[in-house]
């Protein structure tokens, strides 16, 4: 609980550090108890249950009520005092070292083995390193000694401390302790009775904020939930839950790069992925073969669509469960990664009315968000797009979307054969895999509908003997191909720990930068914060090589020329490799050195 001394203190120190000017002190100090009865009201004056059924009042801090003042920072336009700016100049003048809990990189069990949840939920802590001698500690309120002492005789060690924003540690403290709780008492549950049934089959599954899940929910419930919100939080691509011989691994990708979060007793993972299956209207109890199915929920007020899919494992059945989010799958192409030449040339590419625009590269590369954000873009009431996917990614009213079913005869061959009866003016073709799919994508192109697809290829130039390989006869493919772009996503560098480098010799020679050798190339490189885990990195960005097919390529098709011959003749019309196009990134600090040879190649 604050006191209006510490209160006062707190001032002190932010006006030290030029950060207050004593005009917004005396407010503090006027107007501190309303600000304080505000808090509590937006929190509801809640007696939060999710640690158990021990009711804990909600407590406000010096460091909240500042905050919640929100002053504009001196000589700063436009930003405000924060909580995070607060907590550090505290840490500073109490010669205590500035802590942000990374879920990341913290010691899971050691924080929910050490305290019981409801403990570290009133004293707000978190241990982030643990000796024979020494605990230490994460906290928020630095000037509750009587709390330390406690703690002192209670380990039984010395205590050290660190101080870390009230928000971060309590939402630390919520997802561990919570999905600690979740798992043990489901653990308990399914360790020896087996799996009982766990609930209805929904079409949409409301998602529970944090503050929300309560001890009555089912464990298995509570520990999906406090999954799900944490992996939306971290802006999860994927959500891995993987057998092992004695446990069960959570692991989530997140800006492409795979990260281990939570490790489940083994009771448990059956009837978590059994929850899973459930709300995703699979079989639960077929667990010998792959299935595949979705989970439409709902995260921070927008609509969250989740591809889930089932395949047996040496150990048991593994899910991975891969995350749609609108916001992120259909965007404006000018925030694709696009530069102005080539987002031009693209843009030239579906103007068209008929013809075949191919996007190519590996699984993960961003072809689904390069398609989905084009139809978008393509949509009107005037315009009939259908769409054949296996499976589709998103579902989505403006466009005429076909699941592939080879069971019942639906393949993409045969998909496109009747579309065609359908009067489309676009059609998309999730990828093209076959003789059969590539014929009838060329047919449809041929008879005036302009048909967008993917091809797994390297590069641009390769797309073209893919489909020559299919035994496409070269004359179509040449009087049908508009162009073609290979994709890679770089993960972009957080802006704000964003500091700035040069290239060393070997790094400069490495990436054989034209008439760079000698000289001082600026890069820059993120440093590692709260806002992006340490990683240095936040968000992705696509980067292109965008083939136009032209006159000339079009005579090395119908020649079934090499593919270095098409690449060749594309580099001399203007075409940016992969590897160019990701170096002009680096060199306008959008990503890294590292980021550069990670997704590109020579």
């Amino acid at each position: 609980m604050y006191t209006v001394a510490n209160l006062g203190r707190v001032c002190d120190m932010l006006v030290a550090d030029g950060l207050m000017h004593d005009g917004q002190v005396k407010d503090v100090m006027v107007r501190y108890s309303i600000q304080e009865k505000r808090i509590l009201i937006s929190k509801r004056g809640q007696m939060r249950k999710q640690m158990g059924r021990v009711k804990i009042p909600y407590r406000v801090g010096e460091m909240e009520i500042i905050a919640s003042f929100n002053f504009p920072l001196p000589n700063k336009e436009g930003q405000k005092l924060t909580e995070h700016m607060i907590t550090e100049c505290v840490a500073r003048h109490l010669s205590l070292a500035y802590f942000i809990p990374d879920p990341m990189k913290l010691d899971y069990k050691m924080i929910t083995d050490t305290f019981p949840g409801s403990f570290a939920e009133r004293n707000l802590i978190i241990p982030i390193a643990k000796t024979r001698k020494t605990i230490t500690l994460a906290v928020a309120d630095p000037f509750d000694e009587a709390m330390i002492e406690n703690l002192r005789r209670y380990t039984g060690t010395e205590v050290d401390m660190v101080l870390s924003p009230k928000t971060d540690l309590l939402k630390t403290i919520m997802e561990f302790h919570g999905f600690k709780k979740s798992v043990d008492l489901a653990a308990k549950e399914f360790g020896k009775s087996g799996l009982d049934e766990l609930g209805n089959l929904e079409a949409f599954s409301k998602m529970k904020r944090l503050e929300d899940i309560d001890a009555s929910d089912q464990p298995v419930v509570q520990a999906v939930w406090f999954l799900f919100n944490y992996a939306f939080d971290q802006r999860a691509s994927d959500i891995h839950i993987e057998p092992k011989r004695e446990t069960s691994e959570v692991r989530l990708r997140i800006d492409g790069v795979l990260h281990r979060i939570h490790v489940m007793p083994r009771a448990v993972h059956r009837a978590v992925i059994s929850r899973i299956k459930t709300l995703a209207r699979m079989d639960i109890a077929e667990q010998r073969r792959p299935q595949d199915g979705r989970i439409k929920t709902n995260f921070k007020e927008h609509e969250i669509e989740l591809r889930v899919s089932t395949i047996p494992t040496a150990f048991g059945e593994k899910a991975v469960i891969r995350v749609f989010d609108p916001e992120v799958l259909m965007q404006d192409i000018s925030t694709l990664g696009f530069f102005p030449p080539e987002q031009e040339v693209f843009e030239s590419f579906i103007a068209r009315t008929n013809g075949l625009v191919l996007v190519t590269g590996p699984t993960g590369s961003g072809k689904t968000t390069t398609l989905y954000s084009t139809l978008q873009f393509l949509s009107s009431p005037t315009v009939n797009i259908t769409t054949i996917e296996d499976p589709i990614e998103m579902v989505r009213e403006e466009f005429n979307q076909i699941a592939v079913h080879e069971r019942v005869g639906i393949t993409f061959g045969s998909a496109l054969r009747n579309i065609l009866r359908q009067d489309p003016d676009i059609i998309m073709v999730g990828e093209i895999r076959d003789q059969d799919t590539a014929e009838n994508a060329i047919q449809s192109a041929l008879t005036g509908h302009l048909v967008l697809s993917t091809l797994h290829t390297n590069d641009a130039a390769t797309s073209v003997t893919r489909l020559l390989d299919l035994n496409i006869l070269p004359f179509l493919l040449s009087s049908v191909l508009v162009g073609v772009v290979a994709q890679r996503l770089v993960r972009t560098i957080c802006k704000f720990c964003k500091m700035e480098d040069f290239l060393s010799h070997d790094q400069v020679l490495t990436l054989n930068i034209a008439g760079a050798e000698g000289k001082n190339l600026k890069v820059c490189y993120g440093a590692g914060c709260a806002k992006c885990r340490g990683t240095g990195f936040m968000g992705r960005s696509g980067v292109f090589e965008v083939m136009p097919v032209n006159e000339r390529i079009r005579n090395l098709i119908d020649t079934k020329a090499s593919v270095e011959e098409i690449r060749r003749e594309a580099l001399a019309e203007g075409m940016v490799t992969l590897r160019d196009y990701a170096i002009k990134k680096m060199a306008l600090g959008e990503t890294t050195y590292e980021e550069v040879l990670r997704v590109t190649t020579e």
